[in-house]
């Protein structure tokens, strides 16, 4: 496991700047949020499958069946993420949504644990502290009736197949080249979507043109530059930094809201948001570490 360079840094934020777009994104669009979640993946996928089946055929034709198997699942536990918890927010609160959604650090640990890695208490401390701070920023708004405690049990599913997205992920990136990875994860992930449209009626088309441009930019922004950001990372960064890092989320959010509709953050914003931050950094602290006392291969 390699240190977290200033280069993987830097990446992380670019990532974290273009998934915070999304909601900015999203909420200027009419469109179903389902046909969203679809066609952010299905246009992500139709832009990778071409140099991946160029530049990576061989690859792909070298795929173990065990290797299909993680690409596939990476794409259905992306599915389940987007299918979920988007609808979550019809149900409960976005404050209790958001803060629920960015517990997947814990499930990534819990995972990890279940597949035999070791947990370092520095680890622990820095997942803490994001996860502190996502609680702030979301102000503790959690229903109590049972309609939001369905919504809550949502958001939660997505936490947990976000973290197994992640982990997967991790696990096939070691072995496949970053293209090969998100043109089956991507194209699953679409097609898993595109089977719930056509089940429940969500209409694929009838769109204004702004709809289809919010489309085209979500696609580029917080699935290119953003989700394809994080799993090229996760070749040399472990699954918990990125998803620690992706806490951060809330944060970049809410300072686009002030920039485009000038709503203003409450105070607790700020101040989550410099707890994630030290989450962050005492996150990636502690693969620094570990990386400095493993053993030479």
């Amino acid at each position: 496991m390699a240190a977290v360079t200033p280069r993987s840094l830097v990446l992380l934020a670019v990532g974290i700047v273009a998934v915070s777009f999304a909601s900015i994104l999203i909420r200027l669009s009419d469109a179903p949020a389902l046909s969203i979640a679809f066609y952010r993946n299905a246009l992500a996928a139709c832009l990778v499958l071409p140099p991946t089946l160029v530049w990576h055929r061989d690859e792909i034709r070298g795929l173990r069946a065990r290797d299909w198997g993680i690409g596939v699942l990476a794409g259905a536990l992306l599915a389940i993420h987007f299918g979920v918890w988007i609808p979550s927010l019809s149900y409960t609160s976005v404050a209790a949504s958001t803060v629920l959604v960015t517990s997947q650090p814990i499930w990534v640990v819990l995972l990890g644990k279940l597949s035999g890695e070791r947990v370092s208490r520095r680890l622990m401390t820095g997942i803490g502290l994001s996860l502190s701070g996502a609680a702030l920023i979301s102000g503790g708004d959690f229903g109590v009736s049972g309609r939001a405690a369905f919504g809550d049990l949502l958001a939660i599913v997505g936490a947990v197949a976000a973290a197994g997205y992640y982990v997967s992920g991790r696990s096939l990136r070691q072995r496949v080249s970053l293209l090969t990875y998100v043109g089956i994860a991507y194209t699953t992930c679409a097609i898993l979507l595109g089977a719930t449209m056509l089940v429940s009626g969500t209409e694929f088309a009838g769109f204004q043109a702004t709809d289809w441009l919010l489309f085209a930019l979500i696609a580029l922004g917080p699935q290119i530059m953003g989700h394809t950001v994080f799993n090229y990372l996760l070749k040399d960064v472990e699954a918990s930094v990125v998803a620690v890092a992706v806490t951060f989320e809330p944060v970049g959010a809410s300072l686009l809201a002030l920039a485009f509709f000038g709503e203003v953050p409450r105070w607790t914003a700020f101040a989550g948001g410099v707890l994630i931050l030290a989450g962050i950094y005492v996150t990636v602290a502690a693969q620094a570490q570990r990386s400095e006392v493993a053993p030479v291969q």
